[in-house]
């Protein structure tokens, strides 16, 4: 009886595993587009208004410098089913919000607000927050007026400026969503 070699190659696929650093630079001639680079993939992004920024100020309009960790994973349960990540993940509720007053101290932290108060809601009408990743910008210890609300969020069709975030395509949001997790760095800069 003749006998079958099998030859067996051990492949990691990275696909199963978060990437451990995502890199996001400003495209050449345009400070407030860019390009977000995960692995081999680069996607292009929308910045802030004011560019990329080293000292970061509440309403300068720009994209911190540096580099981050992703938080949390916040999505509109009534618009999306639970996107694949390995980010802790949290639907949006309708009194959610993010405290943008540097005088308040749950300044840069989300808060609960009722009908009428004031704050950054969450449930907007437009699909720029029904995918938020939290990073922790300005998160530990958070300092007054350097800088609220910086997330990872959807891009307007145009792709025009963010208020300081990092915006992209629905598309390239659940890609990096299937590649992220909380040891993921991302570089700014």
């Amino acid at each position: 009886m003749g006998s079958t070699t099998f030859s067996i190659t051990y492949e990691t696929v990275v696909r199963d595993r978060p990437v451990s650093m995502i890199r996001i630079h400003r495209a050449a001639g345009d400070p407030r587009r860019g390009w977000l680079t995960a692995d081999s993939w680069t996607i292009p992004v929308a910045l802030g208004r004011g560019g990329i920024l080293a000292n970061k100020r509440e309403g300068d309009g720009g994209t911190p410098m540096g580099s981050f960790r992703p938080l949390q994973l916040w999505w509109r349960a009534d618009r999306h089913p639970r996107p694949q990540t390995y980010l802790p993940a949290r639907p949006i509720r309708p009194e959610d919000a993010w405290c943008e007053d540097p005088s308040d101290r749950h300044y840069n932290q989300p808060v609960r607000l009722v009908h009428d108060q004031a704050g950054d809601r969450l449930t907007r009408q437009d699909h720029l927050y029904d995918f938020i990743v939290e990073i922790d910008h300005n998160f530990s210890p958070r300092i007054a007026g350097r800088g609220s609300a910086v997330f990872l969020h959807l891009a307007r069709i145009n792709f025009s400026p963010t208020a300081g975030c990092v915006s992209m395509t629905k598309s390239a949001m659940l890609r990096l969503l299937r590649r992220m997790g909380p040891q993921t760095k991302i570089i700014i800069g």
